[in-house]
């Protein structure tokens, strides 16, 4: 029987870098990301993962190609949801005027059915700038997180929150400050959500969460 590398679940890269699966090297995103002044290193045992950040968090990308081949994309995040890592997992997935009327179903599989974190992007582009926002946040100390152990207090997890329409920064660490996890915001009524940001805000927050995008129909 072949023996193999170990997969590198709990590889830490250094404070500015990200470490990226050997087959990204060449994509746009890993261009995007060089750009933005993010260091590389590339890895060819990250398991399922795509990426590692500084933070302590792996990523899986899902793209509008996986999303219209079918089913496929949901045995992997499966795979990667039951990873022995003590990495926390989000999962990237492209909403685009291909992909967008699957994306209800891929938001509730990823959210509600495997507990995972999700945050809707464009492409790889954009998908670059949040990486280089999260890895560059982590440069600088966070203090949110000496006061609370609260995953809502990762700067990942706030680059996610104000990534909804309507919520900049400072309706989401008033957000951030109400919710002790990403189930709990999901699932939040839009009038408790309204006592914290509004009503406008709250609107779109919940529907955000709950309805499919209907951008570009």
């Amino acid at each position: 029987m072949e023996n193999k590398a170990p997969v590198v679940l709990n590889a830490v890269p250094p404070y500015g870098h990200v470490i990226a699966s050997e087959k990204w090297r060449n994509s746009s995103l890993i261009q995007s990301l060089k750009g933005g002044g993010v260091k590389i290193l590339f890895e060819n045992e990250l398991g399922v993962a795509d990426f590692h950040l500084p933070n302590k968090s792996c990523i899986l990308y899902v793209s509008e190609c996986d999303i219209i081949a079918g089913n496929g994309y949901k045995r992997k995040l499966v795979r990667y949801r039951n990873t022995s890592s003590s990495f926390q997992e989000l999962v990237l997935v492209e909403n685009t005027r291909l992909s967008e009327q699957y994306f209800s179903a891929v938001q509730k599989f990823v959210v509600f059915d495997l507990g995972l974190t999700l945050l809707p992007v464009g492409g790889q582009t954009e998908a670059s700038q949040l990486i280089a926002q999260i890895v560059h946040g982590e440069d600088r100390e966070n203090p949110f997180r000496r006061r609370s152990s609260s995953r809502l207090l990762d700067p990942l997890v706030l680059a996610m929150v104000q990534h909804v329409p309507g919520v900049g920064r400072v309706k989401a660490l008033a957000l951030l400050q109400q919710f002790s996890s990403i189930q709990e915001l999901c699932n939040a009524p839009p009038a408790e959500l309204e006592a914290i940001v509004g009503q406008a805000a709250a609107q779109q927050i919940h529907s955000f969460f709950h309805k499919p995008s209907t951008a570009g129909i």
